[in-house]
């Protein structure tokens, strides 16, 4: 199966000055241009997902360093080789009680966690989206949809090696990458640095070039109030 976008072009010709006997004519010609996105294959994902309950403690999950997911996807080789490439994610999940709060990896001790199909792990998510949108590809939501049974629980760090995946094999690596968490609570001042030497093992990235900061909401709306959690990242992509 294999999932595409067109863009529609059309262009319009300036009219020459006609012959003394033959009227005005203006004609307009479009072309359809298709770009097609990945292809899939079959291949059947095997991972496994641990929670845990100790504080800054890492979600180790995947059977396999490789991600084999159901849908292997390759990058679309793009119209112009560019020399770098600009994407930008945002991620929110409700914070209930009874779920684990899991950021980047890691499992911070806190009275909610995020309501999700997945863990939930919102600066994953974000960090995904970041690099998909930066090649171009669809987002998290139509690589690894929530109405997929499989990916019930699963471990953001499938999604995550799999992004990396099409970005090596786009030809890019990361040139430096910039995220913003915000939450009202926890504190997340004791776990940043774990949370960044995870994100940098994700990514295959030096620390020097992956940036994480985190804000409160200042007490306004659902973020504010303990209610939700959300993420921004931006994320430079140089080609290699």
């Amino acid at each position: 199966m294999a999932m595409a976008t067109s863009s529609f072009y059309c262009a319009t010709r300036i009219p020459t000055k006609p012959a003394a006997t033959s009227p005005p004519i203006t004609s307009r010609t479009c072309a359809t241009t298709t770009l097609s996105y990945y292809t899939t294959t079959s291949s059947p994902l095997k991972f496994t997902s641990k929670r845990s309950s100790k504080p800054s403690t890492l979600v180790v999950s995947a059977a396999s360093t490789a991600v084999e997911a159901d849908s292997h996807l390759s990058a679309a080789v793009p119209s112009k080789s560019l020399p770098f490439r600009i994407g930008h994610g945002f991620d929110l999940h409700r914070l209930e009680p009874g779920y684990p709060l899991i950021i980047g990896g890691v499992n911070i001790p806190h009275e909610r966690g995020c309501e999700a199909h997945s863990d939930g792990d919102v600066l994953l998510h974000c960090v995904v989206d970041a690099i998909l949108g930066a090649l171009g590809l669809p987002d998290i939501g139509q690589i690894f949809p929530d109405s997929d049974p499989k990916w019930k629980g699963a471990a953001s760090s499938v999604f995550m090696k799999e992004a990396v995946r099409l970005m090596h094999e786009a030809g890019y690596e990361i040139g430096n990458l910039d995220a913003t968490l915000i939450l009202q609570r926890p504190k997340l001042s004791p776990h940043k640095e774990v949370i960044r030497a995870n994100l940098c093992q994700l990514l295959g990235a030096d620390p020097s070039v992956v940036n994480l900061k985190a804000k409160t909401h200042e007490k306004v709306d659902s973020l504010g109030e303990n209610r939700s959690i959300a993420a921004h990242t931006v994320v430079l992509l140089m080609r290699k």
